[in-house]
Order: structure tokens, then sequence, then C-alpha cells
């Protein structure tokens, strides 16, 4: 604990000559010394504090304030911020001044039960006084009722606001996180960061009768944590929220819990396999039923042939009229539903290419009905014998690791059937690439915070479909 407090001295003397010199000198920095030094670090962006606290249990929040009071600087002490005028793409200084033209960046949205959407913006040069203000991103002009200051649980509302000052109003219909608000005879553009891409997804479910309120409030949330996304599987059917990490999603449903009240539950996803062919084969598919009056009757040959990447392709070599035209339509719709179902294991069958080449009808008993239940016969016939197979999602990988642990990593990624295809130096740490099946890496997150010690990151993105190997699939 002491050397670490000898570092972090020497750290802040760093940015500073005269620091420096009188550590050297004296071995040690007053308080003051440290207190000014961190201060004038922090204006040129020499320095980030970081102080960990929560405000809704008061944890670590008098540490924050008082570091807040302590070593950040007031707008005047800084450079201005910068931006663009999105009309001739020429730069705009956002001087903190009252008298300047008003520029605010919106930094969070908050879903409040009560008052609807809440956004929260800091004024970064001019005077808010009015009712109203441009959003340049959105290039349209927002209404407002009120300006509030945020003190803790209560919203008091001012009539003015000016540099410096974070803000919210509540139920804009356009603005979002990330836009700059600012007058339409003054338009600017001020650079929004990068969202995070999340690294990790689980399925998330509601107990009965809450679904569609559960959705609702974490469709909220999408406003709220920008690194929250949420989608729609809809080969599984399941609702898919993505995250940073299990406890950031975990966050999200504890703050759905206490502001909606409705429990949000986490599962893994099931994995989208899929199956195809790797062969072609023929085969018939004959639906006749007779039960009195008029039966029915459809009759139809396919032939089955890989196309990979391809997903389906339908072709029609009916010739002359052994399949009236007006039934030709409904094989196809036949075979299509059949391969949505799956023949293997269940799962959809795709990059498969269907030619129905012959077939017989019955003029009173044939209808459409029958030849959609003729091709999802003949389908199911033809299927096995071209060869199953069932295919599994890969997913790519770009890890990020200390040099220390790329060997832990690089073994890891082996062991979960991973192909490492490359590694270099990033200015972050070693950077390893590789491919990986989505069924092996649904806890990864979590993982590698166990081999790093919490100094690991990665993101994923789908690359491709693969063939599972044959004992897997056993």
């Amino acid at each position: 604990d002491k050397a670490t407090k000898v570092v972090g001295k020497i750290d802040i003397a760093e940015t500073d000559e005269e620091l420096i010199e009188k550590f050297l000198e004296d071995g040690e920095l007053s308080e003051e010394d440290l207190t000014a030094g961190l201060k004038k670090a922090v204006a040129e962006g020499e320095v980030t504090p970081v102080s960990v606290a929560c405000a809704i249990q008061n944890n670590g929040t008098s540490v924050i304030l008082d570091a807040v009071n302590s070593f950040m600087p007031s707008p005047a002490d800084v450079s201005p911020r910068r931006g663009v005028n999105p009309n001739n793409e020429e730069e705009v200084v956002c001087q903190p001044s009252a008298d300047a033209p008003f520029t605010g960046f919106v930094f969070k949205t908050m879903a409040d039960p009560y008052a609807g959407r809440l956004t929260l913006f800091r004024v970064f040069s001019g005077t808010l006084s009015g009712e109203s203000f441009y959003n340049v991103n959105k290039k349209t002009a927002e209404r407002f009722g009120s300006l509030f200051i945020i003190e803790g649980k209560e919203q008091r509302q001012v009539s003015s606001v000016g540099p410096g000052a974070i803000v919210a109003v509540a139920k804009l219909k356009e603005t979002t996180t990330g836009d700059t608000l600012c007058t339409q005879d003054n338009p600017v553009v001020l650079e929004a960061p990068e969202p995070l891409s999340p690294v990790i997804t689980y399925a998330v479910s509601g107990q009965k009768g809450d679904e569609e309120k559960l959705f609702s409030s974490l469709s909220r949330m999408l406003d709220e944590d920008l690194s929250l996304k949420m989608s729609r599987e809809q080969q599984t059917g399941e609702t898919l929220v993505s995250g940073m990490s299990q406890v950031h999603l975990e966050v999200v449903g504890s703050i759905i819990k206490r502001k909606f009240g409705v429990e949000m539950e986490l599962n893994l996803p099931k994995i989208p396999y899929m199956e195809t062919i790797k062969g072609t084969a023929k085969a018939q598919g004959r639906h006749k039923k007779q039960s009195g009056g008029r039966g029915q009757f459809g009759d139809c040959w396919i032939e089955l042939s890989p196309i990979p990447g391809e997903k389906f392709e339908f072709v029609d070599k009916i010739v002359g009229g052994v399949i009236p035209q007006q039934y030709r339509p409904a094989v196809e719709k036949g075979i299509q539903e059949a391969m949505q179902r799956g023949v293997l294991a269940g799962y959809p069958v795709t990059d498969v290419k269907v030619v129905l080449y012959d077939g017989s009808y019955h003029t009173v008993d044939s209808s459409e009905m029958a030849f959609k239940i003729a091709g999802s016969l003949a389908f199911k016939q033809a299927a096995p014998a071209a060869g199953l197979v069932l295919l599994e999602p890969i997913m790519e990988m770009v890890v990020t690791v200390g040099k220390d642990s790329v060997g832990d990593i690089m073994g890891d990624l082996n062991s979960r059937r991973g192909r490492v295809l490359g590694m270099d130096s990033g200015p972050k740490g070693e950077v390893v690439t590789a491919q990986v099946p989505m069924s092996e890496i649904q806890t990864y997150a979590n993982d590698l915070t166990s081999m790093t010690g919490g100094l690991g990151s990665f993101i994923l993105k789908f690359s491709h479909y693969e063939e599972v190997p044959a004992q897997i699939t056993e």
C-alpha cells in the first residue's frame, strides 16, 4: 500500500517539471502540492482520476464529490470544447461563456417510470433559457416544458443555465444519448464517444404474464445504456440481450426490478444450429387419401443438391402437364416448410437446391394442399439420402491481453475447438484473432476475467457456419 502511494505521487509529479524537481530534492510532496499538481494534470488531460461509488447505496459518493471539488477544473480553466459546423465542415470553438451561442451535449438518457424519459446534457457554451433548442444530429427542433437540475432524488426547476451546468429535461421526442444541442443559427456537432461493443449475450424471460412489461422496460433501458443491445433470434424464438459482462446484465435486471417492478431472468441462449446436405439425391413424394367423396392426391419427384452459401433455390423443370402450373408453387411451399422444421435434429435446413422434374396429378382429387404435403414428403425422403450434416455458428474473436497471458489464452482457445488466425501487438497489449464455435464461448467473458485477472478484453462477431465434427454431433 505504501509503495502504491509512492508510485501515485511519482505519476502526478511527472506531469509537472516543478513537482519533479521538488520530489527529487525533498523525496516527498505535500498534500497541497499533490492537489495542485493533480488539478493541473486533469485540466491538461494528462491524468484521469478513477473512483468507485454507488449513489443508490450512498457508498463512496462523498469521495467523488470531494474529488470533483478538489481536482476537477471549471470550464474556464480548460481548453474549450471543439466541434464541427455540419454545413461547411469548419471547426467551431465552443467558448465557455454565457454570451456565446448555446451548445450542449447529451451524455445520458434515463428511463423514469413516472416522468418518462429524462434527457441529461451538459452545457458547454452559451445560455439556455427558452423552451426549445435544435438537435443538429436529428435535424429537428425539440420543445420542452422545464429545465431541471438533478439533486439526488429531487429535481429543482430553473429558468436558465450556463456553461458547465448539468441539466435535465423530460419527454423529448427525438433526442438520444450522443446528440448535440444548439441553436439553428449556429449549428455545431460535438464528437460523441463510440459505444462499447457487447461481449456477452443471454436469453431473457419474465414471469408468466410479465413478458410484455419486461420487454417494454428493456426497450427503455436501451435508451439509457448504449452498450446494451436487444434482439430477437428468429430461429430459436428467444429474446436476447447483450452487454459488457454477466454482472452488467444482472445490474440491468436489478434496475428494471427497482424501477418497473418486474423480474428479468437470464439464461444461456440456445445455439442456432442449422442442417445442410453434402451430396445429391432424388426422391418421390406421394400423397393419396380417399375417405369417401372427393379425395386428396399429389405426386412429385425432386432432386436435391448442395449450394453452399446460397440458402435456397427452387428450379421448376416440369415438362408438359404432368403437374399443372397452379400446383407447382405448392410443392415449393411444402419443401420450404419441411426445411424450416428440419430432418436430422429439428434445425432449419439451408444451402439446398431443389429441382422439381416429374410427378402426376388427378383431375378431381388434386389440390394445392395435396401437392404441398407431397413436396414436404419428398424432401423428407431425399434429405437423408443426400447426406445430412449439422452446422454450427462460428464466431470471430479478437482478444487483447498482456504478454504474460498470451500462452494461456492460446491454449484455452485451442481447447475450445478454436482456430488461431494470427497474433499482433497493439497499443493495449497482445492481440489474438481466432475463430471459435459459438457453443464453446457462451461464458467466455467470465472465463477471460479469471485467466487474466480482469485485464483482458475481447470483441466478438459472427463469421460463418461450419459442419459440426462427427464426435461432437454424436
